[in-house]
């Protein structure tokens, strides 16, 4: 490796000495250069915005974003859409350092373990895994052709031969287990229970649970002999939401009887900057999604907080703050009364103490998922696994 590159890997290493990386992940940041699957032109996601970077135009741009703290992105729109646009849905990317760390080491991966990973998105994570664990014991699928084929040519460049499969990650890959380690890099709303199907007993999953309201999680499960899986939310994760379980984007025509205009005295703001364990609670409780925008209009700032029912997209609401008001508007459609909805749950999570992420978990079993509050046994939430 030559002393350029050496120094912006110990350079990101550095940005990252309070975060309490491992050894054992140190050394693979050091042995899988982040620079090898990062294509000449991406998108960085900076603190103040993003930003296309570009390694033939401005060479050092590009370094600096590859070696930072930065997320990548390197598709829009399933591929639709040229990376040079900036703009479109974000569908994959090397994720931030930080976040890759952190997911590794809540693996706790030894040398031998065999691995599945669900998305091989660039390949780089692959590359650390197989370092970690040998390249014969990792597994890695990926929905995409296109993507799947990338990382194929990244991973070889890099020196990794992990064992490679374009298909649904739901799915996993029976053929390659039993698993000790499922290492997942997509948002999911619903646990696949073909994971933990695949996995041994002791095994360990660990992936980014987006529920759709509020902030995103990490997910730390342990698979059971009697076929289970429990875990905690030991932090914050955030990926680009699994193809197969993304929301439906379709919204039927709405008529006038749709449309309802309520006000409100709870301030959008605070369910919309509510801590994770609120957003938790509020996810389980109720199955809705929620997006806060704060902007100004001719009219000065505001902030608005969308909430809707995934499973039936006319049903939404959204509340709009403003600076001096008392109550607040509400414009709801559909039948169902989700800002209501909202706020009471809100209200059931104060009630409880403002219990924070940390106290909540989750079980997974064959019939579906329960999210509970300090022990299995006291289930907030539950979701039953589709017939399909």
């Amino acid at each position: 490796m030559d002393i350029p590159v050496r120094a912006h890997i110990e350079r990101l290493l550095d940005a990252h000495a309070s975060d309490g990386l491992s050894e054992a992940v140190e050394q693979a940041f050091r042995a899988v250069p982040r620079h090898l699957f990062i294509p000449p032109v991406a998108l960085a996601c900076r603190d103040d915005g993003p930003q296309i970077i570009d390694r033939d135009a401005d060479p050092d741009a590009w370094w600096d974003a590859v070696y930072s703290r930065a997320s990548i992105v390197t598709q829009l729109d399933d591929g639709a859409t040229d990376i040079r646009a900036g703009s479109g849905d974000y569908t994959c990317s090397s994720s931030a350092p930080s976040t890759v760390a952190d997911l590794l080491q809540r693996l706790e991966l030894a040398p031998g373990h065999r691995v599945l990973e669900i998305g091989t998105g660039t390949g780089w994570t692959a590359a650390l895994l197989s370092h970690l664990v040998g390249a014969a014991n990792v597994t890695s699928v990926e929905v995409d052709p296109v993507l799947g084929a990338q990382a194929a040519s990244n991973l070889a460049a890099s020196g990794h031969a992990p064992y490679l499969v374009v298909g649904d990650g739901a799915l996993g890959c029976p053929e390659r287990a039993p698993y000790d380690r499922v290492h997942v890099t997509c948002g999911i709303r619903r646990v696949p229970y073909a994971w933990i199907e695949q996995s041994r007993p002791g095994a360990v999953i660990v992936l980014p649970y987006c529920p759709g309201f509020g902030t995103d999680h990490a997910l730390r499960l342990v698979v059971t002999p009697d076929g289970m899986a429990y875990g905690r939310f030991p932090g914050f994760a955030s990926y680009m939401t699994m193809r197969a379980q993304r929301p439906q984007r379709d919204q039927p025509a709405r008529t006038d009887a749709d449309k309802h205009h309520l006000t409100t005295r709870v301030d959008p703001r605070t369910i919309g900057h509510a801590p994770a364990g609120a957003d938790l609670a509020i996810a389980a409780l109720t199955g809705l999604d929620s997006l806060g925008q704060a902007d100004q209009d001719e009219d000065g700032p505001r902030y608005r907080l969308w909430v809707s029912d995934p499973a039936v997209p006319r049903s939404w609401a959204v509340a709009v703050w403003r600076p001096g008001q008392d109550e607040y508007q509400i414009y709801q459609v559909g039948d169902r009364p989700v800002w209501e909805e909202v706020v009471a749950a809100y209200f059931r999570w104060v009630g409880w103490g403002e219990p924070g992420r940390d106290r909540f978990g989750m079980t997974v079993h064959a019939d579906g998922q329960e999210v509970w509050l300090d022990t299995p046994d006291q289930v907030i939430g539950s979701e039953a696994r589709s017939a399909c």
